[in-house]
């Protein structure tokens, strides 16, 4: 599983012009299966997504869509994460 982090950058007063394309790209994520989650990085840092089921090589190419990360609104990061223990609920992360 993977840990994206999107921290505001040099063009973050851009956001609010490019919201649209980043919500939509967002829901694309959803829509693919890749997001378990998206938030927000307090306070005011950014945002914070959980993603499943994907190859780092194809999570990188999809990051760079994101108008925020075109834009230089913010700067993304990508860990990788092997799950060694899990709840019982999160069970599905070991696959």
């Amino acid at each position: 599983m993977f840990v994206v982090t999107l921290k505001f950058s040099q063009n973050k007063a851009k956001a609010p012009e490019l919201m649209e394309g980043h919500k939509a790209w967002i829901q694309r994520g959803f829509e693919q299966g890749l997001f378990l989650m998206v938030g927000s990085l307090q306070p005011n840092m950014g945002g914070g997504i959980f993603v499943h089921e994907t190859t780092r090589e194809d999570l990188e190419a999809f990051v760079q869509e994101d108008p925020f990360v075109v834009e230089n609104v913010v700067r993304a990061e990508i860990l990788e994460i092997t799950p060694a223990r899990l709840d019982d609920r999160l069970e599905f992360l070991a696959a």
